[in-house]
């Protein structure tokens, strides 16, 4: 039998239009091996398996590798952003981030409690205040450094809005959410 857990997340800005981001999938999932032996030490038979995480497995990875990691920063990507599992803050070759914002950094994702195998920061949603007239916005980005335009730290999620870019005037506002979400399968 074989069970596996699946991650997802979402980032959802809010701002000239609503957008949300479906920032796909990633399993979780535990491989077990047991070597049963004879009394002499002869192998007997190798039983290899997979596990269902549960639900309280799955909050412990959002709440240990979101919550417990320290914090998280949401930074904003220029129109028409391609996101790819290589992606890293240092080497993202299919999109920039925007930097045309009031704030002097990127803006904190300061979650909630896990719940029901997820989390999000919809009590504390990050703000940014555009400066630069016709900019445009194509997605977000979780990482763990502040720094606005800097290419050192973790990437942790990215992705693009569904409905395309949105062209921002200088002084809209952009407010984003993000939820991870861990459900077994």
């Amino acid at each position: 039998m074989k069970d596996t857990s699946n991650a997802q997340n979402h980032m959802k800005a809010v701002g000239a239009a609503p957008t949300s981001l479906p920032l796909g999938n990633a399993g979780a999932m535990g491989n077990w091996k047991a070597e049963i032996r004879d009394p002499n030490g002869v192998l007997i038979d190798v039983c290899e398996w997979q596990n269902l995480i549960v639900n309280a497995g799955l909050n412990q990875l959002l709440s240990g590798g979101l919550i417990g990691a320290g914090p998280w920063y949401i930074g904003l990507t220029d129109g028409s952003p391609t996101v790819a599992a290589a992606d890293t803050m240092a080497s993202h070759a299919g999109w920039t981030e925007v930097a045309g914002y009031d704030e002097a950094v990127r803006q904190t994702w300061s979650p909630g409690a896990v719940a029901s195998q997820k989390v999000n920061n919809n009590a504390a949603a990050a703000v940014f205040t555009i400066t630069s007239n016709s900019t445009s916005i194509g997605g977000a980005f979780l990482a763990d450094n502040s720094t606005k335009s800097g290419s050192t730290g973790l990437l942790f999620a990215a992705g693009a809005f569904t409905q395309g870019d949105v062209m921002l005037p200088a002084g809209s506002t952009i407010t984003v959410t993000a939820e991870f979400t861990q459900a077994a399968v």
